[in-house]
């Protein structure tokens, strides 16, 4: 139980200030989760975690660390953890809603995340280029990526020396053999921190919403050998296929069906030959660089490959 007991005293640190709680009673409600209902750990703490911020009337970003450690970004393995970092801005791209006030990605020795800070925040502005003591940030996770998130506890310290970004990126070639459902012209969740994609004008979080359009592809690259899982980003794939966003949203009005992108999509390049590099991320390479291949000496049976590519 010595486990259960060091959650305990992480949670009774974070709430100290605002309920009044005793370690014995918090360690007996996960203790109740977990061993009578075999609720794992992780979820056992985030259930009574949210239990108390409720009673407090408060909100996650409100909380105190309840024990951060520092850690490197490629160590982060679990969501909802509060960890404190020393890295470098290694990029920040255009955020895609008003609520957030920077995002982009984050660099040690052991590679790169996404972090996003969030307007409400009100935090000093991160510099790309420039290394930071970043305490009291919160992990986050989605569909196995994970992900950092500034939010009103943390403290941001620059840095006179400068933090070395490991190189994480793998490189990917091959046949564009198929695109997958979900690609083209989507929309997207507009609640706060969620870019879930929505199916049927419906995310699966925060239910039926009126979402926010953007492009993706989700490619299947074959080398001959295996086939490997490819996502391109707006930015990505208009610069792959030369149809940006607002191209995208006529053609789908004209033809009162966004499905028309995906296929127009999908008749430029099928079949063409590509060199992705990018970090994996679960099953799938995020096209950070890619170009396009020309005069392969491999004959390649298109047709054999796309059912291979289809049976993922």
């Amino acid at each position: 139980m010595a486990d259960l007991q060091t959650h305990a005293d992480e949670i009774h640190e974070q709430f100290s200030d605002h309920l009044d709680l005793t370690v014995d009673e918090i360690e007996e409600r996960l203790a109740s989760l977990v061993n009578e209902y075999s609720v794992p750990v992780d979820e056992a703490r985030r259930s009574v975690v949210n239990s108390y911020l409720d009673e407090a009337g408060l909100e996650r970003d409100e909380l105190g660390s309840g024990g951060a450690e520092q850690v490197l970004v490629g160590d982060i393995d679990q969501d909802e953890q509060w960890v404190d970092l020393r890295v470098k801005v290694a990029d920040l791209w255009d955020p895609n809603h008003e609520s957030i006030a920077q995002v982009g990605l984050l660099g040690d020795e052991s590679g790169t995340i996404k972090f996003v800070s969030f307007s409400t925040s009100e935090l000093e502005e991160l510099e790309e280029g420039t290394s930071y003591a970043l305490s009291n940030v919160v992990t986050d996770e989605y569909q196995g990526n994970f992900s950092v998130k500034l939010n009103r506890t943390t403290t941001i310290t620059e840095l006179d020396e400068e933090v070395e970004v490991g190189d994480d990126s793998d490189e990917v070639e091959g046949a564009l053999v198929d695109i997958q459902s979900g690609s083209g012209l989507i929309k997207r969740c507009p609640e706060e921190d969620c870019t879930r994609v929505l199916q049927n004008g419906r995310c699966n979080e925060h239910g039926q919403v009126d979402g926010e359009f953007d492009l993706r592809i989700k490619a299947v690259l074959d080398d001959g050998d295996a086939v490997q899982e490819v996502i391109f980003n707006e930015e990505a794939t208009a610069q792959l296929t030369g149809i940006g966003l607002d191209e995208a949203k006529q053609m789908a009005q004209d033809a009162l069906d966004t499905t028309v992108v995906g296929e127009e999509m999908a008749d430029m390049i099928v079949g063409r030959y590509y060199r992705v590099r990018g970090p994996t991320f679960g099953r799938y390479v995020l096209a950070d660089e890619f170009e396009e291949l020309s005069g392969t000496d491999e004959t390649v049976d298109a047709e054999s490959l796309l059912i291979r590519a289809r049976s993922l």
